[in-house]
């Protein structure tokens, strides 16, 4: 179902995006990578850009061939380097670059972006969600953090609670719907990647201990590449606005404590 489509994928270099775009690439896609590092593996296309700001989101836009048949959102930051560049990569950049790619992807075409079961509280933050997702553009994080009194360690919570709040919502804009682009999110829980250690950093060996404990294993890059592209492909062509949790159950079990049942 990928065979002969162009898949753009950000974050290439290690991790999730490295192993999406092994398999994209063996499932008989042309790759187009984008990070700020050489992948050490070969691709169809490799741009190297930075989405932490609209020139760079522009840099990369200005490179990309007019026909893309899926975008996925891999790139992102653990929250180790504070709420600014987390914010920037994670969502505001993200989101620029989606809505910047969005009249290149065909119609019927997709875009996924990557989570986390860090992202679960959305719900019971959801007027902050709102506010910070209603600012167009790049907004000036620092005086955003500032005047909203966001802090360092919530950067990597937030900046993923806004992103599954947009997703639902992008999927309803008339930039993707009105060419039947469908929107999805996939949502891992702690996985074997090399910014594990930094998520334990910023999240606390306790709560990344605890969250492993529940589903038996931390997940592998192996794990998630075929959910993202399950959701590029045709056979996800019903499936628009929605996140997929792909943890071995985690949310399902945090749902379980969280509700009582």
């Amino acid at each position: 179902m990928l065979f002969g489509k162009t898949i753009l994928i950000t974050g290439v270099a290690s991790g999730i995006g490295a192993r999406t775009a092994e398999l994209a690439g063996h499932l008989g896609a042309d790759v187009i990578g984008v990070d700020v590092r050489e992948p050490p593996q070969a691709l169809a296309s490799f741009i190297r850009g930075d989405i932490s700001n609209a020139a760079g989101v522009a840099e990369i836009v200005q490179q990309l061939p007019k026909h893309i048949d899926a975008l996925a959102n891999v790139a992102g930051l653990s929250g180790n380097t504070g709420i600014v560049a987390t914010l920037a990569v994670n969502f505001y950049g993200l989101r620029a670059l989606t809505e910047a790619v969005a009249p290149r992807l065909r119609e019927g075409g997709a875009v996924v972006n990557v989570a986390s079961i860090a992202g679960y509280g959305w719900r019971a933050n959801l007027e902050r969600a709102k506010t910070l997702t209603a600012i167009e553009g790049f907004p000036g994080i620092e005086s955003l953090a500032a005047k909203h009194g966001l802090k360092d360690d919530e950067g990597y919570p937030l900046s993923k609670e806004l992103l599954l709040l947009w997703t639902m919502r992008a999927a309803h804009e008339p930039l993707f719907k009105e060419r039947g682009i469908r929107v999805n999110a996939v949502s891992p829980g702690p996985v074997e990647t090399p910014i594990l250690r930094q998520f334990r950093a910023v999240l606390g060996d306790e709560r990344v201990d605890n969250d492993i404990t529940r589903v038996g294993r931390a997940g592998t890059s192996a794990d998630i590449a075929p959910a993202i592209l399950f959701l590029c492909s045709d056979g996800a062509r019903w499936i628009n606005g929605t996140n997929l949790a792909t943890d071995g159950g985690l949310e399902a079990s945090i749902n379980a404590s969280v509700l009582g049942f």
